[in-house]
């Protein structure tokens, strides 16, 4: 070919093909931290190869998974600070499968930006590696895409993919019976739904992102302590799925406890929940007092407190709630499965 009267390049337009190379070999070690048995090769192929006998599955069931940040990225591009909303993205995929009974067994994530600085998506790529670490999830794969013309500067997307795998006959959720006690494990905050309404509520307070955390809280300035990561739940639940007794599982995210528990009973089956049984993290609080937030939106808008729910036999409940203390979840004895439908609720939260 001869070279064109305008002798334009693809970086010309845009797209720097030696920046994304130098991504590939930044992440290379990150990504190689999170193998496990069933990897078969490391990143920079066409595709990714896994091996379920290798991960000692004999007649597995494959569970799949896919779900982004939502707009929590906002706040993350709006303050530099990217280097946990990778788990949030890992986390929101690995904790739905385990709801299914699944082991997470792999992941890949897709980036998309405008321009692609090296250094801030490696940290981003590096948190969800991290994620993939927490919950003994391997990394195998990803696509990473510069759109000049799609994205305003400095803005970016993630979405991941995650695919677990269960013996077949140990799916989730399997014998829920009238009865049941619900076990509602602590979260680390809002997670990473309900961002839309948490941004109004900010804006609303006259607040910056930079200001001080105007409730108890670990971290320094507001938006760090929204941008918490979600907390991954997965080798706590696997361990008490393996210990017997657990019935279903449900990951509260987006509709809250009013949606999310309703999922996995069965026609005919519904719960009672107790306010009371815990206490509503700070962040909550504020974000209910400086929005008007009634209690029945907060239900079904955020996680209130509780990340992920347990449903065990009554004869089992202690054994379960002890192993899972054990295993550094906060536990709280919430409720029951009750004959009917819905949720419904008894006490004040607060």
């Amino acid at each position: 070919m001869t070279q064109g009267k305008n002798g334009l390049t693809y970086a010309q337009a845009g797209v720097d093909i030696d920046a994304g190379n130098a991504l590939v070999e930044r992440i290379k070690p990150a990504a190689a931290a999170t193998s496990r048995p069933g990897v078969m090769a490391g990143l920079g192929g066409f595709g990714a190869l896994f091996d379920l006998k290798g991960a000692g599955f004999v007649d597995p069931v494959l569970v799949a998974a896919t779900d982004g940040v939502g707009t929590k990225l906002r706040i993350a591009i709006d303050t530099g600070k990217v280097d946990t909303i990778g788990i949030d993205l890992v986390a929101m995929c690995v904790n739905d499968l385990v709801c299914q009974g699944a082991e997470p067994l792999f992941f890949l994530d897709y980036f998309a930006t405008g321009k692609l600085e090296t250094e801030i998506a490696a940290r981003i790529i590096e948190g969800i590696a991290a994620g993939c670490t927490q919950s003994g999830t391997a990394l195998i794969g990803g696509e990473t895409a510069e759109m000049p013309g799609m994205y305003d500067a400095g803005d970016f997307d993630l979405a991941g993919f995650a695919v677990g795998a269960m013996e077949r006959g140990t799916a989730l959720p399997a014998g829920v019976v009238a009865g049941d006690v619900l076990l509602g494990l602590g979260s680390d905050g809002v997670h990473s739904n309900g961002y839309s309404l948490v941004r109004r509520v900010v804006e609303l307070s006259g607040l910056g992102w930079d200001a001080a955390v105007p409730f108890e809280s670990s971290e320094e300035t507001l938006g760090a302590a929204l941008l918490a990561p979600t907390r991954l739940y997965v080798t706590p639940t696997l361990s008490a799925i393996r210990a017997g007794g657990v019935h279903a599982l449900a990951h509260i995210t987006g509709g809250g406890l009013t949606e999310n528990l309703p999922r996995v009973l069965p026609e005919g089956l519904g719960a009672t929940i107790d306010l009371g049984s815990w206490s509503l993290p700070p962040v909550f609080g504020w974000l209910a007092e400086v929005g008007g937030i009634s209690t029945p939106e907060m239900l079904k808008t955020f996680n209130a407190g509780i990340g992920m729910v347990v449903a065990v036999s009554a004869d089992r409940a202690d054994a379960i709630s002890a192993l899972l203390q054990d295993a550094g979840e906060t536990v709280h004895r919430i409720g029951a499965v009750t004959e009917g439908d819905g949720v419904s609720y008894t006490g004040t939260l607060g």
